[in-house]
């Protein structure tokens, strides 16, 4: 099979993708929450899938709720009713609260319900933002409040409101806390702690969850142990998937995640096939390297946009969550050459009995997505 007759069935394969797929959405996504501290209480407006935790999924330990053991129930409980699943939520509560920390000087507090507000059941196939929220009394004094998750309910976008562009805004990890959040007061912080942050919430995103984007960078690296390949190659990805995040993160493409990410698989299955046919063009290459980049910068903004970032944050986020995938990736680079390229890269053997079979390999666990992606 030629390389262009190759492109064609990979080219048809994603039409298909595109017009058969059902806009199936299972991913686990952040907490997002305002925090409203007072000299008397703290108060967090949550964004959440209410489901999940009531489900009692462990988030921190899947990247999808179809992975889970709690999946179906997960699904029954996505197709109630607001009122049925409300008193579901609440006859789980004493467990649930444990999830959501509220911390005063070491000592836990304990949080109470304010109000859940639970969407109409929809497409079931579709997540369903609740928004839940709950507060604790302060005891007298002046300490300052911290806040976060259990390690079981994931990833937390805490937001501090009423003190504008400067309040503080974190990327937290299950299990970790804000800094102490005066009372009647609000933490600032620069734009630079800012852009820090989300540099190692790209790289987190590239290492170690995203396997998808770990495997297509791997593909690259087996196609050729020469530099000049290599680099043409990552630099049309870096270009592409900077242009799509930058635009899906502001709005201006807007392509479903069902969409995007069984074409990110596709692409996955390509680069590892063409690896083993070794008739790659060169130019032809990099073409196609940068048109499957565009895809997987769709994908980064997928998940750049649930983090609820503020708007006079937006910049920053995005600049240092692109550096961040970037050192990811270069990571994944360091790692192959270091691993297999610098010892065994210019041994006859090489390439029959390590690049081929490694990039078989890729393209199986991509075709295995393509379908997963399609029609689970």
């Amino acid at each position: 099979m030629s390389p262009f007759t190759m492109l064609r069935v990979v080219l048809v394969s994603m039409a298909l993708v595109i017009t058969t797929w059902p806009a199936a959405a299972h991913e686990i996504r952040p907490t997002i929450g305002d925090i409203s501290v007072t000299q008397t209480n703290a108060t967090l407006s949550l964004r959440l899938a209410l489901e999940a935790l009531v489900a009692d999924i462990d988030l921190g330990a899947v990247n999808d709720t179809n992975d889970a053991p709690e999946a179906a129930l997960y699904d029954r409980l996505r197709a109630m009713a607001p009122a049925d699943l409300e008193a579901a939520f609440r006859a789980a509560w004493p467990r649930i609260s444990d999830g959501f920390i509220i911390e005063l000087n070491g000592t836990r507090l304990t949080p109470e319900i304010v109000s859940v507000d639970i969407p109409e059941t929809g497409d079931t196939d579709l997540p369903r933002d609740s928004f839940l929220t709950i507060a604790a009394d302060l005891p007298p004094g002046d300490a300052g409040v911290r806040v976060g998750l259990s390690p079981a309910l994931g990833t937390f976008i805490p937001r501090q409101v009423g003190g504008g562009e400067d309040a503080y805004e974190g990327f937290l990890d299950g299990g970790e806390l804000t800094p102490a959040l005066p009372r009647a007061e609000v933490l600032t912080e620069g734009a630079g702690a800012v852009f820090l942050r989300y540099i190692v919430a790209g790289f987190d995103h590239i290492i170690p969850k995203g396997l998808d984007h770990i495997l297509f960078v791997l593909g690259l690296f087996f196609f050729s142990m020469h530099i000049r390949p290599l680099l043409f190659q990552v630099t049309a990805f870096t270009l592409a998937h900077t242009i799509t995040l930058a635009l899906a993160s502001t709005g201006v493409v807007s392509v479903p995640a069902s969409v995007v990410e069984p074409l990110i698989a596709a692409s996955i299955v390509y680069v590892g096939i063409e690896n083993t046919l070794g008739r790659g063009n060169m130019r032809a290459r990099t073409a196609l390297v940068f048109a499957f980049g565009l895809l997987h910068g769709l994908g980064f903004a997928s998940v750049l946009g649930d983090f609820g970032i503020a708007t006079e944050r937006f910049g920053w986020a995005l600049a240092g969550f692109n550096i961040g995938v970037e050192l990811g990736q270069l990571a994944v680079i360091a790692g192959a050459f270091l691993t297999v390229g610098l010892w065994f890269g210019k041994k006859e053997f090489y390439r029959p009995l390590i690049a081929v079979p490694a990039s078989l390999a890729i393209a199986a666990v991509g075709a295995y997505w393509v379908v997963e992606r399609t029609l689970l």
